[in-house]
């Protein structure tokens, strides 16, 4: 996935993720990105593998982006444990995401610079968070918005290859209009080089995401 994110990053578009833990969903996503040509990331997450094991997942995952008729890749979305994401990388996929974004900053550094260099070495991409984007079911904990000032160093000491931001998104379905921090991220774009991961895009409009595409959104 990391070409395939440098290339958005370089030629000012996005690229969807979308959970595809049902080969239904799966058979739609590709059949959608590959009607409008459009590169695509077939996800699950640690918080399906009730609905889906890592395994299956893989199974039907893997075979279908290697057939797709547009790039593809398979990435686990929001993954806690270690555990989870070696088994993922095991498994083939070529994208995980460690979220460390509730320890404190020095703590998600140190567990996300030893995550990326596992990710690494089985040739994945790794995308950690910087900042919180609040789920739905955390009760009152507000966002807290990603640091321009501290992306820089979180990203030269830990190594990663996408940087998931928190700019006003929230993960689920809005109860109001979200108000989005364009220029924030737009700071953050210009300290990095990395492509910038938008989480919590759900009920956001097609005129937020131009927004956020034209600011540094990769994924």
């Amino acid at each position: 996935m990391r070409g395939m994110l440098a290339a958005a990053r370089a030629g000012g578009y996005g690229i969807a993720m979308v959970n595809t833990f049902t080969l239904e969903i799966a058979r739609g996503v590709l059949s959608a990105a590959e009607r409008l040509r459009a590169p695509i990331i077939l996800g699950t997450a640690e918080a399906l593998i009730p609905n889906t094991s890592l395994a299956d997942a893989a199974a039907m995952l893997i075979p279908m982006a290697r057939r797709s008729g547009v790039p593809a890749a398979v990435h686990l979305d929001h993954g806690y444990t270690f555990e989870v994401l070696e088994e993922a990388l095991k498994l083939g996929f070529t994208s995980v995401m460690y979220d460390r974004s509730c320890d404190a900053y020095d703590e998600n550094v140190r567990k996300t610079a030893e995550m990326a260099r596992l990710a690494h070495a089985y040739g994945a991409t790794i995308e950690a968070e910087l900042g919180h984007v609040r789920f739905q079911g955390e009760g009152e904990e507000p966002n807290r918005y990603t640091d321009p000032r501290d992306a820089r160093d979180f990203v030269e000491k830990t190594g990663v290859d996408a940087l998931a931001v928190s700019i006003g998104t929230a993960h689920g379905v809005y109860s109001e209009k979200p108000v989005l921090d364009i220029g924030r991220l737009r700071q953050i774009r210009d300290a990095v080089q990395v492509p910038l991961v938008l989480h919590g895009g759900s009920g956001l409009s097609d005129d937020d995401f131009r927004a956020c595409v034209a600011n540094g959104a990769a994924k």
